[in-house]
């Protein structure tokens, strides 16, 4: 890949845990929107590799065990950022995010340096428990950061590689996404919102409750 090429185009980062199959739908329709794409296979066991399809412009990098999606996240990003990419978006391989959504994401970036996804503005899709995980978050890491975050649990994001470029982050697990918006904050970064569907199938979670909000609180104290 030639580093001088991609300055002024835009990769995505796809971190992906047994998602057999949702990953080549993401792909095909992420890379509608986008130069490049990373995806980042966080120790699958399932038969996501067998199932995933190589393609052009599409870099795939294996976790050899499941490390979090923090983990993941900041291998692709800072993959990324080597490679010369200037804006990032990061989206699950689950289908909860819409690629097509995309350009709403980057079109902040003029004002921000970063966006994310709101899905609180339809909150009849959501459910309950995660709607009252949201609301409380978003609240905390408000007055944390000192500005307002509206929906702090999306990883639906663009960024702009100065961001990532310029912070250091050290989370593994979900809490890592809380950690960016912190970190970026005190560097005086304006973080931004954009309304896009809240979309919620059969998909289970894979997230520990109690160890995601432990950690969390623990964010709080940085």
């Amino acid at each position: 890949m030639n580093r001088s090429n991609n300055i002024n185009k835009i990769a995505a980062v796809i971190p992906f845990y047994n998602e057999s199959k949702t990953i080549n739908e993401v792909i095909e329709k992420t890379l509608k929107q986008v130069d490049y794409i990373f995806a980042i296979d966080d120790g699958s066991t399932d038969n996501s590799i067998q199932k995933f399809t190589s393609k052009e412009n599409v870099l795939l990098i294996r976790n050899s065990f499941n490390r979090g999606k923090g983990y993941a996240l900041r291998t692709g990003m800072r993959s990324a950022i080597d490679e010369g990419f200037e804006k990032i978006v990061t989206l699950d391989a689950d289908l909860q995010h819409n690629p097509d959504e995309i350009p709403l994401l980057l079109s902040g970036l003029k004002d921000y340096h970063i966006v994310i996804g709101n899905r609180l503005s339809n909150l009849c899709r959501m459910p309950l428990q995660r709607r009252m995980s949201n609301k409380i978050t978003s609240k905390l890491l408000s007055i944390k950061t000192g500005q307002r975050i509206v929906d702090s649990q999306c990883g639906f994001r663009a960024y702009r590689s100065e961001v990532i470029n310029n912070i250091k982050t050290e989370k593994k697990g979900y809490e890592a996404e809380s950690e960016i918006l912190i970190k970026s904050a005190r560097l005086g970064y304006k973080i931004g919102f954009v309304n896009i569907s809240t979309i919620y199938g059969e998909e289970k979670s894979k997230m520990n409750g109690l160890k995601t909000t432990i950690d969390f609180i623990r964010l709080l104290f940085l």
